[in-house]
């Protein structure tokens, strides 16, 4: 069973008299999560789950703390102004989350928000990133886990013929710069955290016909990155394995 780590509902009276619905509810990482299992628990989309918690890419891992959702149900006399001022956010963010092409509400109509954080917060909200990750320097240089030695190529999901859906679901056509590898799930099962040399944090979520054993296959954002990676023999540690 997932761990709800706060579920937050408030009402507030606005001058109109209207009740703001609002709900939202913090989710804290399990060992074995993947965004993709969350968002379907949730029922979310990845790419919601990376935007509101403004992730790099689909890698997360256990202890951080992510915002699931909040939403707000418009009431009305309500305006965009209003909402955002009750919020401490600004219109163009609620537009540019909800995709409003202008200032247009409908009563009704559900809107996501995002928290205003405080310090406090901001610190216990883990960015998940290959360049600005915050990972204690000594484990970044030994990872701790089962190492094994692997043939690793490398893909990209801009193939002819491929779909960039991985097999547990991630979208590498939204997500281009996602650390994800194929493997074979009886040697690394799928959803595992991974250390692969040279290349650095991922999870596996993708298989591949001819990822038998001991191979990887690494997804690059382009067709000339994976050319350029070609065939090697690299250490993978395998740090949370499923």
């Amino acid at each position: 069973m997932k761990k709800l780590v706060a579920v937050l509902a408030s009402s507030v009276m606005l001058a109109s008299a209207s009740v703001m619905n609002v709900s939202a509810a913090d989710y804290e990482v399990e060992k074995g999560d993947s965004l993709w299992k969350i968002a379907q628990d949730y029922n979310t989309t990845v790419d919601n789950l990376i935007d509101i918690n403004e992730l790099d890419e689909s890698i997360i891992f256990p202890k951080q703390k992510l915002l699931i959702y909040k939403k707000y149900l418009v009431q009305k006399g309500d305006t965009l102004y209003a909402i955002a001022k009750d919020h401490d956010v600004s219109v163009e963010d609620l537009k540019k989350w909800n995709e409003l092409k202008s200032d247009l509400i409908l009563i009704g109509q559900e809107l996501s928000i995002k928290d205003s954080v405080n310090d406090n917060e901001e610190q216990s909200v883990a960015t998940v990133s290959t360049k600005s990750q915050e990972v204690d320097s000594e484990e970044e240089q030994e990872p701790q886990g089962e190492t094994i030695s692997v043939s690793a190529t490398a893909y990209t999901a801009k193939c002819d013929g491929c779909t960039g859906i991985t097999y547990t679901g991630v979208d590498l056509n939204n997500n281009p710069d996602a650390k994800v590898i194929a493997v074979d799930p009886n040697v690394i099962p799928l959803g595992s955290e991974v250390y692969v040399e040279g290349y650095g944090y991922a999870i596996a979520a993708d298989i591949g016909s001819a990822i038998k054993g001991n191979k990887i296959d690494i997804h690059l954002p382009t067709k000339s990155e994976a050319l350029d990676w070609g065939v090697r023999t690299v250490d993978v540690t395998i740090i949370d394995k499923k």
